[in-house]
């Protein structure tokens, strides 16, 4: 990784699904869904990450709600970490379309067709586009007994004091975890030595055991080790602050605006779901978000919850296929 020019890379968090009164139409959803009566065999939630990530954190959070929501149906979450979300993703698309196989994807679903270059699937064609869930906020943290600074003015200064000296994490080469901290070194004009991990468990263990100096995370993922002080929070890469995490500032306002990247999440079925399942299961995570202590718990992790129509989360992950194509190119990330 050379020198570095000025901050010019911006990666603004996502504009996804404005659907009028979507949480409002959850009472119709539920009544829709007591039509139908429960179903013995388990909804099975493929997740394409290690558990203790963003994602899995946000879905372990819904299970009994979607459960309830389904009439009783049992949720069965499956975590298939790996190749940046590839070897998940691909027991997705393999999956019988029988409504009983879902999957959970987040920004790596639309960012791998560009790092990779061969994929044992199409990641547009391959995949039945459900709802586009909602929003969750990143963070920059450091291991403070490694790299004992509290702002981003320090941080950046430490780094440029000592050229690739420091490392950072990440869950995996070409991961969304992977071009955050790219990006951040861009914004920052500096240079560290990445050490991608195999999913966000074993960078956090490593983050906490200062093997690795810094990484950016999902909120949901470190918000207790933020809490205890194992590891330090430099800022929250979004446009404004989180009202779960309101005393970490943001990277706008420590004279960094053009660093901002946030994750989102998804739920996708396998190619050729017949309409009436994506009807059935995108009812009932509309249903399973407005219930009071799902919102409550999405509150305190810091994610936004506004659902998108199956056709709406179409159009995103194509339009975010595009732009994330041109952050990898800027970042020089490829994969075999």
């Amino acid at each position: 990784m050379g020198a570095r020019g000025p901050a010019k890379r911006t990666m603004n968090l996502p504009a996804v699904l404005r659907p009028p009164a979507a949480l409002a139409a959850a009472v119709l959803c539920l009544s829709a869904l007591a039509q139908g009566g429960p179903s013995d065999k388990p909804l099975k939630a493929i997740l394409p990450v290690g558990a203790g990530s963003g994602v899995d954190t946000i879905v372990r959070a819904i299970g009994p709600s979607l459960s309830k929501a389904l009439n009783g149906q049992p949720v069965v979450v499956e975590n298939l970490p790996g190749a940046g979300g590839v070897t998940g993703t691909h027991a997705i698309v393999k999956a019988m379309p029988d409504g009983y196989t879902i999957g959970i994807v987040s920004n790596n679903h639309v960012i791998n067709p560009s790092v990779y270059r061969k994929m044992p699937f199409d990641s547009q064609n391959d995949i039945t586009p459900i709802m586009v869930v909602g929003t969750t906020p990143f963070v920059l943290v450091v291991n403070p007994n490694r790299l004992p600074v509290k702002d981003a003015r320090e941080l950046v200064a430490a780094l440029k004091a000592k050229p690739d000296v420091y490392n950072y994490a990440s869950s995996g080469n070409g991961t969304i975890l992977h071009l955050a901290g790219e990006m951040f070194l861009d914004a920052a004009g500096a240079t560290s030595r990445h050490i991608p991990y195999k999913g966000v468990g074993p960078m956090v263990t490593d983050l906490l055991g200062g093997q690795v100096d810094w990484g950016v995370l999902a909120l949901p993922a470190v918000q207790q080790h933020i809490r205890t002080g194992a590891l330090r929070p430099i800022g929250i890469p979004s446009p404004a602050r989180v009202p779960a995490a309101p005393d970490i500032p943001t990277f706008a306002e420590q004279g960094m605006p053009s660093y901002l990247v946030g994750g989102w999440f998804a739920v996708v079925g396998p190619a050729r779901l017949p309409a009436a399942d994506v009807k059935r299961i995108h009812a009932a995570f509309a249903a399973a978000m407005a219930m009071p202590e799902v919102q409550e718990a999405m509150a305190k992790q810091g994610n936004v919850i506004n659902p998108s129509t199956p056709e709406a989360a179409g159009a995103f992950f194509r339009s975010e296929q595009d732009r994330y194509a041109k952050l990898v190119q800027k970042a020089g990330v490829k994969l075999d």
